[in-house]
């Protein structure tokens, strides 16, 4: 399959090369200079797109989606597939999928879960949104960048999914930071909490796969000095992201917003910027000393 692949950072250049490993014609483009085993580079996001049967878009924002969709549909094939995998806002989403259906092409929203290893180890959760023949499409595709994709409804659900997803993890990271932080004041060693909580009514994602206590559990950011890993500041924007949607749909989101907070304080007050997300539990140890 040929395809152009627009946004080429710690994400994207690993699922490009995968792309490429298992042998599909891959042409990239990205802003800053890089390069990537077995992708072929191009000048231009509309150059990358030009005859491709599925264009693949990882960005930062709603707002530079937009902007590369302005230039890079244009340039596409009728009946190609727009895919984008960025974490964007749900409106944008929606407008670039409407934008792509008006001259003639699918459009998926399809973000991920799973991090920069997920990535490179083509482990990544797609949560997709738009139709189904695109969706059948770029199937092959997700199969090879990741483990799982679940098509999830319409336009604009794939972000939908992301953002209740990552709403959960930003709130369930905080309480495991704090209960972390309350056993170590009340004396419990952190391997038997560890050893409880991970098979009792308390286990959660946050606990038991991405522990947040160094040397606890399964290897995570924590054991690197809380070096991301999904750092702190993508999560405030998830969560910002949600507190978004939320508004939009008039959602009572008290503990969403809550998380929000909290992460806003600790990147932007505090020294969590640039830190992995789980960097919540020394935030929360330094609070209980002082």
């Amino acid at each position: 399959m040929k395809i152009g692949f627009i946004g080429l950072g710690n994400m994207g250049g690993p699922m490009a090369a995968n792309l490429a490993k298992a042998g599909h014609e891959v042409t990239g483009f990205d802003m800053a200079e890089v390069s990537i085993e077995g992708v072929g580079m191009a000048n231009s996001a509309p150059e990358a797109a030009k005859g491709a049967e599925v264009v693949i878009t990882m960005l930062p924002n709603g707002d530079i989606l937009r902007k590369v969709a302005d230039e890079v549909i244009p340039a596409m094939d009728k009946g190609a597939v727009l895919l984008d995998c960025s974490t964007v806002d749900v409106d944008s989403a929606r407008a670039v999928a409407e934008q792509a259906q008006a001259a003639g092409l699918s459009a998926l929203d399809a973000p991920v879960s799973g991090g920069v290893g997920g990535a490179q180890g083509g482990t990544l959760t797609f949560m997709v949104g738009g139709d189904e023949a695109g969706f059948a499409t770029a199937k092959e595709l997700f199969d090879i960048m990741g483990q799982k994709a679940v098509h999830c409804g319409p336009s604009g659900n794939g972000q939908a999914a992301k953002i209740c997803n990552n709403m959960i993890l930003g709130a369930t990271m905080i309480v495991t930071c704090e209960a972390f932080a309350m056993a170590d004041k009340l004396g419990l060693d952190r391997q038997a909490m560890f050893d409880v909580v991970s098979t009792s009514s308390g286990s959660s994602w946050s606990m038991n796969t991405y522990c947040p206590a160094p040397g606890v559990g399964p290897k995570s950011p924590s054991d690197n000095g809380y070096q991301p890993g999904f750092a702190a500041d993508l999560m405030l924007k998830d969560l910002r992201l949600a507190q978004e949607a939320a508004k939009s749909a008039d959602a009572d989101t008290p503990l969403g917003e809550a998380a929000m907070r909290l992460y806003e304080q600790f990147v932007e007050d505090e020294d969590g910027k640039g830190r992995d997300f789980s960097a919540m539990l020394p935030r929360f140890e330094k609070r209980t000393r002082d």
